[in-house]
């Protein structure tokens, strides 16, 4: 590792090298009538003269933002056109997509130029220009090196690994500064072990010395993530993936699969995101490799269930090239590289919501169980109908140079344009119909009025039936047919609530597990639930748990998590457990873990991640930020510093579970 300028990163020192631009963009261009198109191609025309080449010491891997805030092209009044005529979602902008990084760098962008359309033509124009900007800072620095490495690309294809790493990191760089966001990185170990494998027969590199020129690339990620904000810092979808089959059901996993786990593990920081799809057919060994990138402490990696994923995707209408090829979005959602134009996250569903309803419109005069759950399964249709309304005339802002890399027109569409919802608050819903089914309707304790009663005044004249609900009923994660079979029935509700469903670009819409910050956002649309949770309180994050929940272990809560049909309900949303740090103190405990990973696949579980924690260095570092900026925890689909959350992410976190094995 170039210890020297992993702190330089690290210390934010490379932050003196930008500046902000003033340009009232947008005026200029509503003044003049340019179109989405030509305003995206001016600006990102503007903003590539506009960046300084800044190659810093030592540095393998070069490109480095200088300008830190993309001026508007659109303005208010525009905006409000945009969004009273369309369907904007989220900032208008592309996102999620995962583009054919392949092709481009195996034949270089001027053959690329040669069928892009004239947009496209000047995006590739602009992105050479500022490449010569960094060669000709690489001869005034003397970096020979680097005086031919960008000689050949991004002009012409790469011809080592190196060439096909800094090529990369322009067309990341280079999809951030045209204005799209969430870009994510694809099968990186299937697309680069080429060029690794060939340089490696030819002796250009060992082990150690391939290692450091990837760390050194892992590290680019980290130069400007800061200035990629979503929901929270950290929220920036950089998402790489690793492992799985090809078309022919061979495995990918290899040499650079490894190096990228341990370069992360030695980096320690944020990004990129590692994502490792499994099966059945995984090796344990490699559980207990990725369970010390776990150790590491970054959230990270996410695992993805090959053996689930790739027939449910089929079940829903991809084609086996592209399914056996699947790589995940920002977070978890599940998205088709190159020609895949799914919007994997346009909508959510709240399943406690539908109970609340259920419970304030429905119970008193439901005379059994059955009754009141078929009204719950009615107000899970009416809210899957809520969030798929509205979303008519879908557009977003012309990319020219994402437009480039994708094998499809992006701006109509791709071959695949599905929408994604998710279903929020899954443990929540699940234990509030148990506690209803078991006391209500089989032992008669509590009564229907008395229950609402206390959900409506937040049990606080009620603490004996608080403390039933919330610590003595039945709850998701112990392994209780009981309340594991409700869960599994509203999964299958609201999956068949969506079946059926055309979207306004042709495609389906396909229900997820994941919950994104909704478990914070749903959790505040309602008050106290029959579960025992009160007002206020946060749902479990995506498909987990609820906070409060005593459940006996992990072990328990796999298995009751993997009993669901996953097949019907593949956006994505992985069960997430928290270990507490002390597990991971020898290498028995890593092993356990490693297992305990193993398991949950050969369960059938479809998706899961692992957070390790430390509560006390959690409460000193609220106190004490300036002590634990490198404190890394898992959000909902991806890893942050701790310190540079909002509280209420913070103390999320904390409540979570700690589990031992």
């Amino acid at each position: 590792m170039n210890s020297r300028l992993y702190q330089f990163i690290l210390n934010k020192q490379h932050h003196a090298y930008r500046h902000r631009v003033d340009w009232d963009l947008a005026g200029e261009y509503s003044a003049a009538g340019l179109s989405p198109v030509e305003r995206m191609a001016d600006r990102f025309e503007r903003l590539c003269k506009e960046e300084k080449a800044v190659i810093l010491e030592g540095e393998q891997i070069v490109f480095l933002r200088t300008v830190e805030n993309l001026p508007a092209i659109f303005t208010d009044a525009e905006w409000e056109h945009f969004r009273a005529t369309y369907y904007i979602h989220e900032l208008g902008f592309m996102s999620n997509l995962s583009p054919n990084y392949y092709d481009t760098i195996a034949v270089g962008l001027l053959a690329k130029r040669e069928t892009a359309d004239e947009d496209g033509k000047r995006a590739i124009d602009n992105i050479i220009a500022l490449s010569d900007k960094y060669r000709n800072e690489a001869k005034r620095q003397g970096r020979d090196d680097l005086v031919e490495i960008l000689t050949q690309v991004p002009r012409y294809k790469a011809r080592n690994f190196r060439e096909a790493l800094q090529f990369f990191r322009i067309i990341h760089y280079a999809l951030w500064l045209e204005g799209n966001y969430h870009n994510t990185i694809g099968r990186f170990d299937k697309y680069m072990y080429p060029y690794l494998k060939a340089d490696m027969e030819q002796g250009l590199y060992t082990r150690e010395t391939a290692l450091e020129l990837l760390e050194d690339f892992f590290l680019s990620f980290n130069k400007d993530s800061d200035i990629y904000v979503g929901v929270q810092q950290g929220d920036n979808g950089q998402s790489m993936m690793l492992g799985g089959v090809d078309e022919d059901g061979n495995d990918v996993f290899n040499l650079l699969s490894e190096l990228c786990m341990q370069a992360s593990c030695n980096n320690k920081m944020i990004d990129p995101k590692i994502n490792l799809r499994v099966s059945k057919n995984t090796p344990p060994e490699r559980y207990t490799l990725a369970t010390h990138l776990t150790r590491a402490g970054l959230g990270f990696p996410q695992y993805s269930n090959d053996d689930v994923v790739i027939p449910a995707l089929e079940k829903l209408g991809y084609e086996h090239k592209d399914a056996v090829n699947y790589v995940t979005a920002a977070c978890w959602e599940f998205i088709i590289p190159n020609v895949g134009a799914d919007v994997d996250n346009i909508a959510a569903m709240s399943y406690p919501k539908a109970v609340d309803t259920a419970l304030h419109n429905d119970l008193v005069r439901c005379g059994t169980y059955e009754e009141f759950f078929a009204c719950v399964c009615d107000e899970i249709k009416k809210e899957s109908d809520k969030a798929c309304s509205g979303l008519d005339n879908l557009w977003f802002v012309p990319s020219p140079f994402m437009n480039v890399l994708m094998d499809c027109d992006i701006y109509t569409g791709g071959k695949y344009n599905n929408f994604g919802v998710h279903g929020t608050g899954i443990a929540t819903a699940a234990d509030s119909l148990a506690a209803i089914k078991k006391y209500v309707f089989e032992e008669g304790s509590v009564g229907k009025e008395e229950l609402i009663r206390a959900v409506d005044e937040n049990f606080e004249n009620t603490p004996e039936l608080l403390h039933k609900l919330r610590f003595e009923a039945p709850k998701l994660g112990n392994n209780d047919d009981f309340v594991d079979s409700i869960a599994t029935e509203l999964l299958d509700t609201f999956a068949a609530c969506l079946a059926g469903k055309v979207n306004c670009r042709g495609g389906i819409f396909r229900a997820g597990t994941g919950s994104a910050m909704y478990y914070l956002w749903h959790a505040n649309e309602i008050g106290a639930s029959p579960d025992g949770r009160r007002a206020k309180e946060p749902f479990g994050t995506n498909y987990s748990v609820s906070l409060f929940a005593k459940v006996k272990g992990p072990v328990s809560v796999i298995a009751s998590m993997t009993k669901q049909h996953f097949e019907n309900a593949i956006n994505g949303g992985p069960l997430t457990l928290e270990f507490h740090q002390s597990i991971f103190a020898d290498e028995d405990g890593v092993e356990k873990v490693g297992r305990l990973v193993k398991t949950f696949i050969d369960r059938g579980g479809h998706q899961l991640q692992l957070n390790t924690v430390n509560l006390e260095r959690m409460l000193d570092a609220q106190k004490h930020p300036e002590d634990h900026r490198q404190l890394v925890v898992r959000i909902w689909g991806w890893s942050a510093y701790f310190v540079e959350l909002d509280k209420e992410y913070q103390d999320h976190v904390i409540a979570r579970q700690a589990y031992t094995v």
